[in-house]
């Protein structure tokens, strides 16, 4: 069996034989990048070379699959990534609708640690919808969102999410939020008998991430929320892959929309929020809900969902987190859609009365599990 990787591409063309001309562009671009006739025979033109094994029409456009030698990637995700799409992205009418990553290099690249059973044992959720009441806004202190924080945990939150907002700010530090925070929720947890994972938002300069990481875990937090888009999906793999470190991943979308919003351009939208998350070593993977202020259709959120939760997907399957919109009105409508594998998290709609944000995610929780019924 082949151990070759392979990326399925929708590509912008007048008829096949520019299809194919412009897939085979690809397979050059994506590994030796060089004209085809300056291809050294041997190793670099029958392995490292991409392969194109097909081209056909699709929906108006030209579907390609693009084999790659697992050894142009090397094992790395972030190499993996530049050869899935790295100058071919910023070529126009070419978008990535799959990967599929081969036997050598499943084996190499991370994989999430805990996905959907894991995360679900830790918060003593075996069954139902996950909630995720989300800290804002920014501007406030540490003690405000320790506050909100233990609230979140009394009225039944599963996971108590920063706002990708909330960084190094100098009104909430990230180190004195983590702590007073992580603490709130700790002593929330004890005294009610509940199992609340608080995931603040990595933050701060390239020289302090790996310190933050340790603090976090240290000072008590379930888990931490990594905006790829930002810092890179490498920084998703390392954390993915310290057992010493054992922290779920949960990623936001922050600064990935170009990535998707492009229909002849980019990654689809479940290539990018399901497959390529998982192949980082994600757990959770945070994308605007339908109905919300961003855009994206049911159609889109559902690839996402069906792409995280796929049992043939890289890893154990992980949570798709819908986010944006979200409402105790609405929250059979997303039982319905999302099913009950899924974080769905609450923001603003909670936030009307912060002194009593315990009983919007109490009224939230039970929202979800009549949605059950």
């Amino acid at each position: 069996m082949s151990t070759r990787f392979r990326v399925t591409y929708r590509l912008r063309a007048a008829d096949e034989d520019e299809a194919r001309a412009r897939a085979e562009g690809i397979a050059r671009e994506q590994t030796v990048e060089i004209p085809r006739e300056l291809v050294p025979p041997g190793h670099v033109e029958d392995e490292i070379l991409g392969r194109v094994e097909q081209v056909a029409p699709e929906a108006g456009a030209w579907r390609a699959v693009i084999s790659y030698s697992p050894d142009s990637a090397g094992g790395e995700i972030t190499q993996f990534l530049n050869v899935v799409f790295g100058n071919s992205s910023i070529q126009p009418g070419i978008r990535v609708t799959g990967i599929e990553p081969g036997a050598a290099l499943a084996a190499a690249l991370p994989r999430p640690r805990f996905g959907i059973a894991g995360i679900r044992r830790l918060c003593a959720r075996p069954t139902g919808g996950l909630i995720a009441p989300v800290l804002k806004p920014m501007g406030l202190p540490p003690d405000y969102f320790a506050r909100l924080a233990a609230g979140c945990v009394r009225g039944g939150a599963d996971i108590v999410k920063e706002d990708h907002g909330l960084a190094g700010q100098p009104t909430a530090p990230f180190r004195a939020r983590v702590r007073a925070v992580a603490g709130a929720v700790a002593e929330e947890n004890a005294r009610t008998g509940r199992h609340a994972l608080y995931f603040p938002n990595l933050s701060g300069r390239a020289e302090e991430i790996e310190d933050n990481l340790h603090f976090a875990r240290e000072a008590g937090a379930g888990g931490i929320i990594v905006m790829p888009g930002l810092f890179g999906f490498g920084t998703v793999a390392r954390i993915a892959g310290d057992a010493g470190l054992d922290l779920p991943v949960m990623t936001h979308p922050a600064f990935l929309g170009p990535w998707v919003l492009a229909p002849d351009n980019g990654l689809d939208h479940g290539t990018l929020f399901g497959t390529v998350q998982r192949l980082a070593g994600a757990d959770i993977s945070v994308f605007p809900n339908v109905g919300g202020r961003f855009g994206f259709s049911a159609a889109d959120c559902r690839r996402i969902a069906d792409a995280c939760r796929d049992p043939a997907g890289h890893g154990p399957p992980i949570l798709p987190s819908p986010g944006g919109g979200m409402s105790v009105e609405r929250a059979a409508d997303m039982t319905a859609m999302y099913g009950e594998d899924a974080v769905f998290l609450l923001g603003g709609s909670l936030l009307a009365d912060p002194d009593r944000i315990d009983d919007a995610v109490a009224r939230m929780r039970a929202a979800l599990d009549d949605g059950r019924a």
